[in-house]
Order: C-alpha cells, then structure tokens, then sequence
C-alpha cells in the first residue's frame, strides 16, 4: 500500500480510460508513451476490461498499469494475479480493505468527506483519491481541508480537465490527478492514435512530463 505514493508522484497525470475492445489496448499505451506519460489507469467497467489489462501488463513492463472501480474482493484477487501496479476504488469497504492488504496491493482508496478520508487514514491509507472531485467542490474544497488533514495527499479524480487541472496540481496535499479528457472515448473507437499521442502531448508539456516507476 506504501507503494501508491511513489507511483503517483511518478506519474502526476493518470488517464483514466474505459476500453470496450481488447484490441484497443496495445496502441493506446503506445499513443500514451510515444505522448510522455507512462502510466494508465483502466477502469473494470466492462466485459473486456480484464483482459486489456492483463495485455497491458504484459506488453507494456515500462508502465504503470492500474486497474480502476475496483469494487469486490474477488477482483483484487484477479487484478493481483494479473500483475497491476496499483488498484483504484470510488471507496472502501471494510471487504475491500481486507483483500488489499491480504495481496498487499498498491491502492488508491477514494473519498469525498472529511470524515472518509479520516476513515480511509485510519486503515492506513494516507494517499486517497479525491471523488467525484468537482461535483464535490473540487481544488478550493481540498485547499481547505490542506491543514486540517495534513497528513493526507490526494489524487482527484471527476470533472478533471485542462482547465482545473493545474489548480488541483499546484495544491500542497495533492499528489497527481486522474482524468480523461486527453483520451478521447470518440477518438479511441475510431483508433485516431496520432490524435491521442498529439493531445497526450500537449497535456505533458502542459503540466510537466510524468517519470515511471519499474515493477
């Protein structure tokens, strides 16, 4: 669990990507790589959603590959055997926390109070991501809670986009965000990979290229 930190502070922009075709895998993560950014975060939101992980894993031992809505136990258990680097969740259950630890999996515990996030740090994740951050009164929300909660970093995740992006980044008590307005969902069906590498691009030269982490 210690581990999250030092991937997302490796990797300050995390996309944040629903994949519907296993095929699709393969040039996004290079579309992503030959834009700057090493790391993805692929959500379990559908039924191929395994299977481009477990394909980028195997492909991609540069990155950092995340499995994001992690829900379940029982999808720890997979994730795990899958080889991510770290696993995402909207929120924690004591179920979800026990598997975690248990597989001593990376995690990314979301919240969207103050009293989850103290929840979230007493089972000891000091590292949690912030959602759904704007509904939930994004950047000026999480520089008021700076002092309050000091001991607690974010990745904010929901509504993120290139023009908030940069006042969540330059918070002290945030860490990286996640999004994905630079991964188009119309530009992935339509396998427009020049595209995505392009505003992959422009987002690293926005906001500061991201390093990597090696397995």
């Amino acid at each position: 669990m210690g581990d999250i930190g030092k991937i997302l502070s490796a990797n300050q922009i995390i996309p944040v990507v629903v994949l519907e075709r296993l095929e699709d895998t393969v040039p996004l993560c290079e579309a992503l790589l030959n834009g700057g950014l090493k790391a993805i975060e692929i959500t379990l939101r559908t039924e191929v959603a395994m299977a481009c992980i477990g394909e980028a894993v195997k492909r991609f031992p540069e990155m950092s590959v995340g499995a994001g809505t992690v829900l379940r136990e029982e999808q720890v258990t997979v994730v795990k055997d899958l080889g991510v680097d770290f696993g995402v969740s909207p929120g924690l259950t004591p179920q979800l926390c026990d598997a975690v630890r248990r597989h001593e999996l990376p995690f990314l515990p979301g919240g969207a109070t103050v009293s989850e996030f103290m929840v979230n740090a007493d089972a000891g994740f000091t590292v949690q991501k912030f959602f759904p951050a704007e509904p939930s009164g994004g950047s000026g929300f999480l520089k008021s809670i700076t002092s309050p909660l000091a001991g607690i970093s974010f990745c904010p995740t929901g509504g993120i986009n290139a023009g908030n992006a940069a006042a969540y980044l330059s918070l002290p008590n945030v860490i990286a965000v996640g999004g994905s307005w630079f991964v188009k969902p119309d530009l992935v069906a339509a396998g427009d990979w020049d595209e995505i590498s392009k505003d992959v691009g422009d987002v690293v030269r926005k906001f500061g290229a991201a390093g990597t982490v090696g397995r």
